[in-house]
C-alpha cells in the first residue's frame, strides 16, 4: 500500500473541502471495496477523506410514501428496516444476497453504488485493462469471459457492475442526491453509471469531489410485491452471473405495471425498458414474459465463455415474473 494523507471529516462541507475535487482523492465510508483495491495497488489515492461519521445514517419516510436513505446507512440496517421490507422487499432481498453478514455490517449504501468491477483483469495489475490504465487495451476480450458483460459492452471493456442493491434501485426509479462545491443536485440512478464506450475508466457521471448524500425511492405501491432473484455459482459470497429485480402489477389477467432491471450483464445496473414496453398491457402469461425477455436480450453481444448468460437471463426473467404473478 502506498503512502497517503488521511482526513476525518466532521460534516459534509468539510469533507468536500478536504477532497478538493482532486482526481487522486477518495471518500472513505465502510471501506469494504476501496481498502481492498488500495492493498492490491489498483487504487492509488494521495488523500483519503473519512466520511464515516457524517450524519447521513437515517432511513425516513417521505410525504407521499417514498423513502429517503442516507448514504451512510449500513447495508445490514437497510435490509432489516421495516419500511424497506414492507414497501420494496426486492431491496432487502438484494442486500441479503450480497457478500457476508460481516461485510454488510460495514458496507454503506453510497459505497455500494460506487463499488468497482470485480473483473479479474481489472484486479490483476499485470493485465491490460482500459478501466485501470486508459489506452492499455483489454485482456478480457480474448480471455476468460464467464463473469463478464453481454449488454452495453464495447471493444474497450466488457466488465460488469457488481452491485446487487443497484439493480433493485434501478428497477424502482431511485434518485441519487449529491453535494459538491457547486451545490446540491439530483439525478436518476439509471443515469449515475456510464456504459464503457471508448472511456471505460470514466465509470459515473459524478465530478471529482461530488459526494453522494442520499438515495430516494419514489412511492410505487405495487413494489410491495417485488422480487430479487440472483443466479450465481454458489449461494454464499458470490457475485451474480445474472440477477433480476422485478415488480409486477396484474389486474384482470393483464400487466398493468411492471418494473424490471438486470444485474451481472453490463457495466451498470441494466434497466430492462424494452421488456417493460413489451409487457405493458400484455396478458400476464408465461408467453408474454418470454416474449419480453427475448426482446430485451436481442441486443446481447456474447463471447464463447459467457454465451450462456443470454439464455440464463431470459429464463430468470420469466421465472421471476411467473413467481410474482403467482403471488
Amino acid at each position: 500500500m502506498r503512502p497517503f494523507a488521511y482526513v476525518r471529516a466532521a460534516d459534509v462541507a468539510s469533507a468536500i473541502r478536504a477532497h478538493g475535487g482532486s482526481p487522486r482523492a477518495r471518500f472513505l465510508g465502510g471501506g469494504t471495496n476501496l481498502v481492498d483495491l488500495m492493498r492490491a495497488d489498483v487504487e492509488r489515492p494521495d488523500t483519503v477523506v473519512d466520511i464515516s461519521r457524517l450524519p447521513l445514517t437515517a432511513v425516513e419516510e417521505l410525504p407521499g410514501g417514498g423513502v429517503r436513505i442516507g448514504a451512510l446507512v449500513r447495508n445490514s440496517h437497510l435490509a432489516a428496516h421495516p419500511l424497506i421490507r414492507d414497501r420494496c422487499p426486492m431491496v432487502s432481498q438484494a442486500l441479503l444476497s450480497g457478500a457476508s453478514a460481516q461485510l454488510r455490517n460495514m458496507a454503506t449504501v453510497g459505497g455500494n453504488l460506487l463499488q468497482r468491477t470485480r473483473c479479474a483483469y481489472f484486479h490483476d495489475t499485470a493485465a491490460a485493462c482500459n478501466k485501470r490504465r486508459p489506452g492499455s487495451g483489454c485482456d478480457a476480450l480474448g480471455g476468460f469471459h464467464r463473469d463478464l458483460g453481454i449488454l452495453g459492452v464495447s471493444d474497450a471493456c466488457i466488465a460488469t457492475h457488481p452491485s446487487d442493491l443497484c439493480v433493485a434501485l434501478a428497477a424502482l426509479d431511485a434518485v441519487v442526491e449529491t453535494e459538491s462545491a457547486r451545490g446540491v443536485r439530483r439525478l436518476p440512478l439509471t443515469d449515475l453509471h456510464r456504459l464503457p464506450g471508448d472511456t471505460p475508466h470514466v465509470e459515473t457521471e459524478l465530478a471529482p469531489g461530488e459526494l453522494i448524500t442520499a438515495v430516494e425511492l419514489p412511492a410505487l405501491p405495487f413494489a410491495a410485491r417485488s422480487r430479487y432473484r440472483k443466479v450465481r455459482d454458489r449461494s454464499s459470497f458470490a457475485f451474480a452471473l445474472v440477477s433480476v429485480a422485478a415488480a409486477l402489477d396484474v389486474r384482470d389477467g393483464v400487466v398493468a405495471g411492471v418494473r424490471l432491471a438486470l444485474g451481472g450483464v453490463a457495466a451498470k445496473p441494466w434497466r430492462a425498458r424494452e421488456a417493460e414496453r413489451v409487457l405493458a398491457g400484455a396478458p400476464a402469461t408465461e408467453e408474454s414474459y418470454a416474449r419480453a425477455a427475448e426482446a430485451e436480450l436481442a441486443a446481447a453481444v456474447t463471447r464463447p465463455g459467457n454465451a450462456f448468460k443470454a439464455e440464463l437471463a431470459r429464463r430468470t426473467i420469466v421465472a421471476t415474473l411467473r413467481e410474482l404473478e403467482a403471488g
